[in-house]
């Protein structure tokens, strides 16, 4: 008898769970094929890789960070080739790491590189993985003009600029399921978004901001970020640094606004000597 009553639970027990099961399922299927237009991922292929899929309206720093090194990775393998030379390498990255404290997001691990292009250029994407070309490390005139760059392209990573473009971006390409975006259509798209797409006027303008508080409080003339910006435009064709960074006169604009002109010169990395002294080994 007590036998008889313990299998009983137990196949009771087994429905119960089994039928459980049946009904999520149900509704994990119908959630993914009605909720959007494009087409779902089946629930099942979802599960069998592990469910690889991510929200961008809650990413979390986690989350993004992994993102941003899978994109990170992409590019540097199938993109661009980085600058071979640790003198290099090292350089911009003192240079960053001396910025990323003061950023408005110092608490992910940023990482920053040298892209071996003549081409003058900068670019971020999300996570902290920041790039500057070696074309624009010459043009620059000292330490202080090269931070201005990098400290613009940490403001873009501080207002998660790259994250609210891929969203809008997957939204606008019907990437985006009921489920959210597949971890590798984001990272194509993160790496097309980095290199090809330039930021919304709106985004242009908060970087500014947000790289000259930066810039300021890490110790550097803020001045600079203007000197270079009024460098760049003032050599007859745009370079690409600013031909994918609409509005450049407005932005000037406003950063001298946001300066107070009897400390703009008053900082370090003003001594084009030493600068060109730590760049050598790009000629």
């Amino acid at each position: 008898m007590l036998l008889q009553t313990l299998l009983g639970s137990i196949d009771r027990l087994r429905r119960r769970w089994l039928y459980g099961l049946i009904s999520t399922l149900v509704a994990l299927s119908l959630i993914l094929s009605t909720a959007q237009p494009s087409p779902a991922i089946p629930w099942l292929d979802l599960i069998l890789r592990g469910v690889q899929v991510i929200q961008l309206s809650n990413l979390g720093d986690r989350q993004e960070v992994e993102l941003g090194r899978r994109i990170n990775d992409q590019l540097t393998s199938q993109e661009f080739r980085l600058v071979s030379d640790a003198n290099i390498r090292s350089y911009v990255n003192e240079i960053g790491q001396r910025l990323a404290p003061f950023s408005s997001r110092p608490d992910i691990p940023y990482v920053f590189q040298v892209v071996d292009n003549d081409q003058v250029n900068a670019f971020a994407t999300m996570g902290g993985y920041v790039y500057v070309t070696t074309g624009l490390m010459e043009t620059a005139d000292n330490e202080a003009q090269l931070a201005s760059v990098i400290g613009h392209e940490i403001g873009h990573i501080a207002g998660r600029h790259a994250v609210e473009q891929m969203r809008e971006a997957a939204i606008a390409s019907g990437l985006v399921t009921a489920a959210g975006l597949d971890r590798s259509s984001a990272v194509n798209l993160g790496v097309e978004l980095a290199i090809r797409r330039p930021h919304s006027r709106q985004a242009e303008f908060e970087a500014d901001q947000l790289g000259l508080a930066t810039l300021t409080s890490a110790g550097y003339a803020p001045g600079a970020m203007v000197d270079f910006m009024q460098k760049l435009t003032g050599r007859g064709s745009i370079p690409t640094f600013l031909s994918t960074h609409p509005a450049t006169n407005d932005r000037i604009t406003a950063l001298q606004r946001a300066i107070n002109p009897t400390t703009a010169d008053q900082g370090i990395g003003q001594d084009d000597a030493a600068y060109r002294s730590r760049i050598q080994a790009l000629r």
